[in-house]
């Protein structure tokens, strides 16, 4: 009886060890990284829905629902320090949302919930960014200087205005048209606040993107924080 569990144990043993290492992953680096600043590019495959993990240049990733998550790549500059003064979140590709879930500027790791809404399973793309010191641009980190029409909120944080966020968001949708559509023409057709309850700092529209005689039209969307200026996630989502 003994020799049975023992052996019952060991089988359990193997099958959970290629299922674990399947969950993390150490990155590969590429270089092209500089002082404090980085960038990680990562790429899975989710057939309903998962949360990856990064926590320097470790990553893992949990299944929360359908499928097992598939890794596809996990590729860095550098390791992602710990509390990075900026950080910025882009979903690059995938049908479904992605979204930055905890942001490693409030110490942990930084966590992306991906959720699939199709049927079968589907690869996404994200990219992360981050750096030191604060930055006046709209992304990563720092959002544009001086407080909204509202003046400064108690505690010296400033409120944003829907023009401002909405430049923000086309900014860093359009950093990440550029890499995802090279070579690509690219015009916005609408931006506004999402209406629906409980998304009024998602700001949302169309885009048109324009390569090689043809026109194709994308809906993006994008997570604002208003207080900071900064934009907490983008996404670029299957055409029109």
């Amino acid at each position: 009886m003994y020799r049975h569990f023992a052996v019952t144990l060991g089988a359990l043993a193997v099958l959970a060890g290629p299922m674990s290492a399947q969950n993390q992953r150490r990155a590969t680096f590429l270089g092209g990284g500089g002082g404090d600043r980085g960038k990680c590019t990562v790429e899975v495959v989710v057939d309903g829905a998962a949360e990856v993990e990064i926590r320097g240049d470790n990553a893992s990733i949990r299944n929360l629902s359908g499928q097992q998550p598939q890794w596809r790549r996990f590729e860095c500059t550098g390791a992602l320090p710990n509390r990075p003064a900026d950080f910025r979140f882009a979903g690059v590709d995938g049908r479904g949302r992605q979204t930055l879930v905890r942001d490693p500027r409030n110490g942990g790791p930084a966590v992306i919930r991906i959720e699939d809404s199709g049927g079968g399973s589907e690869g996404y793309t994200f990219d992360i960014f981050w750096g030191g010191g604060n930055s006046s641009g709209g992304y990563p980190g720092g959002g544009y200087p001086g407080p909204g029409p509202d003046g400064p909120r108690p505690g010296g944080a400033r409120r944003y205005t829907t023009a401002q966020a909405v430049r923000i968001c086309q900014d860093a949708v359009r950093e990440q048209a550029s890499e995802r559509f090279y070579r690509a023409n690219i015009s916005f057709r609408s931006t506004q606040l999402d209406d629906n309850p409980g998304r009024r700092d998602w700001i949302v529209g169309g885009l048109d993107v324009r390569s090689r005689g043809r026109t194709e039209t994308y809906r993006f969307s994008c997570s604002v924080d208003f207080d900071r200026g900064t934009v907490r996630s983008a996404n670029i989502d299957d055409r029109r």
